[in-house]
């Protein structure tokens, strides 16, 4: 019995001295697995030297994607810059002295192409009192110009050149009857001499009134914040679609340069104006001698047809016996005749009265129907000219 005790024992300690030699190895393995584990998870590689001198060179950054807002208005330049031009004046003088005549430069300004055959718009006191008008397009070549014809009392004239007419891209018409205060808008022209310069803003206001070359007044101009400066005159003022919507004519500002206070003249008025400049070198619209309250307020007052704000001295609608808008002596404002058909055509917007007027010609009879106080009226009213005006 004892020697057989004796080798269970043995036996045992053998076994125990076996399991605990597998358990510490076991045991290491797994401790150096985590510590591997460990420095794979946490541990940054060691930083390597620099190899070059240029290692210290900023890290390039990814390109950023650019917003829709950018890359609409980086394609309405490309697009509409080509219609657009530089233009530049001077005057022939003679010496006093010795009689000699020299050419100086008179100033510069922007214009825009109208259509192909190669008729220019700008402000008339861009090119007012030159011997000769330069214009340059937008690749750079240079055309002598000729004076088409002027407005004067609308700031506008028309000049052509004899370019190709692969080279003119005519700028794309929109209206200004349906603009918003707040809405975007674009400005491309030349301010001091730096051609094809692009700028935005916002439309301020509506309805403005500026006074031209002449002393008379323009009535419902767009008032813009978009930077115009000396040069910018006689270029477009475009919408988001880069549709011609305004001229821009003059700023508002102490020191000469840009304020934040713009005006452009409507492209409505452009539309008409430069249409019998091209055609006839002057403008001979059949007029009723009335201005009319801008449709956008006529719209938020809900009034339909074309409202009266003035009436003109001696012309038609004074001998007729319209009424405009007035304030009576407690300052209420009573409101003049609301015209709502001129013959058998229905007006509901300026846009449709100048649209209608377009039918007939200086000195034809027509009958105005007209809202008054509530009542509707009609009268017969003779056109007048606008070369008159």
């Amino acid at each position: 019995m004892k020697v057989g005790n004796i080798l269970i024992g043995i036996g045992l300690l053998i076994l125990g001295g076996i399991a605990g030699i597998w358990y510490t190895t076991s045991q290491n393995q797994s401790f150096v697995t985590d510590q591997l584990a460990l420095r794979t998870k946490y541990d940054a590689p060691a930083e390597t030297k620099p190899t070059n001198a240029n290692s210290n060179k900023r890290k390039i950054d990814p390109v950023t994607a650019v917003i829709n807002t950018e890359e609409a208005t980086i394609k309405l330049f490309e697009e509409t810059a080509p219609s657009v031009c530089y233009i530049n004046t001077s005057k022939v003088t003679q010496s006093r002295w010795n009689r000699n005549v020299q050419e100086i430069p008179a100033g510069t300004g922007s214009g825009f192409i109208w259509d192909k055959d190669g008729s220019i718009v700008t402000n008339y006191h861009v090119i007012k009192g030159a011997s000769r008008v330069t214009v340059t397009l937008s690749d750079m070549s240079s055309w002598d110009a000729e004076l088409i014809g002027v407005a004067k009392n609308k700031d506008l004239a028309v000049l052509r050149i004899k370019a190709p007419s692969s080279v003119l891209t005519p700028i794309k018409v929109g209206n200004s009857s349906i603009l918003k205060v707040g809405q975007s808008v674009f400005a491309i022209g030349n301010p001091f001499g730096l051609d094809q310069t692009l700028t935005t803003g916002i439309i301020s206001a509506l309805g403005r009134e500026i006074e031209s070359i002449t002393g008379r007044p323009i009535k419902d101009v767009i008032q813009t914040d978009a930077a115009i400066n000396p040069g910018n005159s006689g270029g477009p003022l475009l919408d988001s679609s880069g549709r011609l919507i305004g001229v821009n004519t003059m700023i508002y500002s102490p020191s000469g340069a840009s304020a934040g206070i713009g005006f452009s003249i409507p492209v409505d008025e452009v539309n008409w104006v430069v249409s019998d400049l091209v055609k006839y070198g002057e403008v001979r619209k059949p007029i009723i001698g009335i201005t009319l309250v801008s449709s956008q307020y006529t719209r938020q007052a809900g009034i339909e047809g074309s409202l009266i704000l003035d009436i003109a001295e001696s012309s038609p609608a004074q001998f007729a016996g319209l009424r405009p808008t007035t304030r009576n002596k407690r300052g209420e404002i009573e409101l003049g005749d609301i015209i709502t058909a001129i013959n058998d055509d229905q007006v509901s917007t300026n846009n449709d009265l100048f649209s209608i007027l377009e039918k007939y010609s200086p000195g034809d009879v027509i009958t105005v129907t007209y809202n008054r106080a509530g009542k509707e009226k009609a009268l017969e009213l003779t056109l007048g000219s606008s070369v008159d005006i």
